[in-house]
């Protein structure tokens, strides 16, 4: 019998505690009763960014904009990714011009940047589009 994990809800913010064997059984939010590990990124919000970052489970945040062409390129890449990494590390996708504050706050200069989170701190950051098999193997290199 694995340890819990404390995994906040992608939609309403709050905190579940999830048995680790149950990961995979598509746990649902105590709270708001939706899905809490997705198998594609979700929208990440000045709003929701303290409760987002805390938590057992690892957060990738992608940070982009509408008028990039990298970020553009790359979103399909970061879902193909938040589908093979479910249970392992949720994805998020920070959307850096409806966000300008937060965007400053974590000290953005290029986009696409991508910063992972653990237990509350940033731990890594990777600026620019990856290929799948790189951004899988730096994320494996972080212990994702």
């Amino acid at each position: 019998m694995s340890e819990p994990l404390l995994i906040p809800c992608p939609h309403c913010n709050g905190l579940n505690r999830i048995p680790g064997e149950r990961l995979g059984d598509h746990p649902k939010c105590g709270r708001c009763k939706a899905e809490v590990l997705l198998s594609k990124p979700f929208d990440l919000k000045q709003g929701d960014y303290a409760s987002q970052i805390k938590g057992d489970l690892p957060l990738l945040v992608d940070v982009w904009a509408d008028w990039c062409g990298p970020c553009k390129s790359f979103a399909p890449i970061f879902t193909q990714a938040a589908a093979q990494l479910s249970g392992r590390c949720r994805l998020a996708k920070l959307d850096s011009e409806a966000n300008p504050q937060l965007s400053g706050q974590l000290g953005i200069r290029s986009i696409p940047s991508l910063i992972l989170f653990k237990n509350g701190r940033e731990v890594a950051r990777q600026s620019g589009a990856l290929p799948l098999p790189q951004l899988l193997g730096w994320l494996r290199s972080q212990g994702i």
